[in-house]
């Protein structure tokens, strides 16, 4: 049985991994320091023989006795809330734990793949965006701890590569939704969502004119883990094309929900993409890869997900994200 490591184990994305791996006969260990992990995201695999927790922050030394196969580094805060709360520990995991996580792979002889972001590529000039741009990144604004710590991770990464020979990948994450997501993290789809559930108004930074791309969770998982057991070590997009404003979008939202609520605009936060589009040539190419679930349909699966929630959490979802403005 093949020996994984999941870092960030607990998370959104984590957890999804964490079930697909078990899925396809892994043994699976999921490493969390849950700052913003939740064990309820796993605790449904913790009578499975073959699924271990470790209660561990990435950024401090990492032993895990045995043999590993692959290492998926997807510990990091990932939403403007997290990042700009804890932006020191955003850093930290983007640089010490990226280092700490490639040492275990050359002591153990395993295969890593790291979670990158679409936002190395900034505020975009070059529409949509591939794999070969750059990107137009501010590294002393506010959303920098965020967008630094990824393009360092893949700098490193690569560096192991071709210092060491180490076998690594790396995923540009694009917009992904779906169950597990939570609703104070400050990303639209669960910004909108909650506020349609709690009778609100609909918040719209900027005009609404601003694009974003979502990807079902699903479609995601994929995606890594055709990339993780493909041959290819350089960058590759992953995510859905199909792109909508996020005016659209918050009208999307209250057809869903059957709501009366409006849009109300707001200012546009500092360095706030103003288009994000994956081009996925690469993945169609390399991997054979394409999104195949509709946002119409992942989006009934998410709204039927937040609805199941408790009324509590709700509504400690709204104080906490009108605590993190203050």
């Amino acid at each position: 049985m093949k020996r994984v490591l999941i870092t960030g184990g607990a998370g959104f994305l984590g957890s999804h991994l964490c079930d697909r791996f078990i899925k396809e006969g892994y043994h699976v260990i999921a490493m969390d320091n849950l700052i913003t992990g939740d064990l309820r995201n796993i605790e449904h695999l913790f009578k499975l023989p073959n699924f271990e927790f470790y209660h561990h922050d990435v950024s401090k030394f990492i032993h895990v006795p045995g043999e590993l196969d692959y290492i998926l580094h997807f510990a990091s805060p990932a939403s403007p809330i997290d990042y700009l709360k804890i932006p020191i520990q955003t850093l930290k995991v983007g640089s010490l734990g990226i280092h700490n996580c490639l040492g275990l792979a050359r002591v153990k002889n395993a295969r890593v793949l790291i979670a990158s972001t679409s936002e190395v590529y900034g505020d975009p000039n070059v529409h949509p965006q591939p794999e070969e741009y750059w990107g137009n990144v501010n590294p002393v604004g506010p959303r920098g701890v965020y967008d630094e710590a990824k393009r360092f991770q893949e700098a490193i990464t690569m560096a192991y590569h071709t210092y060491h020979g180490l076998e690594t990948r790396i995923v540009r994450i694009f917009n992904t939704y779906g169950p597990r997501m939570r609703l104070n993290d400050g990303r639209v789809l669960p910004a909108f969502i909650g506020q349609a559930l709690r009778g609100e108004d609909l918040t719209v930074f900027g005009d609404g004119s601003q694009t974003r791309s979502f990807c079902y969770v699903d479609d995601l998982v994929e995606g890594i883990y055709r990339l993780l057991l493909s041959d290819y070590a350089q960058p590759v997009n992953i995510g859905n094309p199909v792109e909508i404003t996020i005016k659209q979008f918050g009208e999307e939202i209250i057809k869903l929900t059957g709501t009366s609520q409006k849009l109300i605009l707001k200012p546009l936060p500092v360095d706030d993409p103003k288009q994000r589009q994956p081009d996925i040539t690469k993945a169609k190419e390399i991997l054979g890869w394409e999104p195949k679930v509709s946002r119409e349909e992942g989006l009934k699966i998410t709204y039927d997900y937040f609805k199941s929630l408790p009324e509590e959490e709700l509504y400690a979802a709204a104080y906490n994200r009108e605590f993190a403005k203050k």
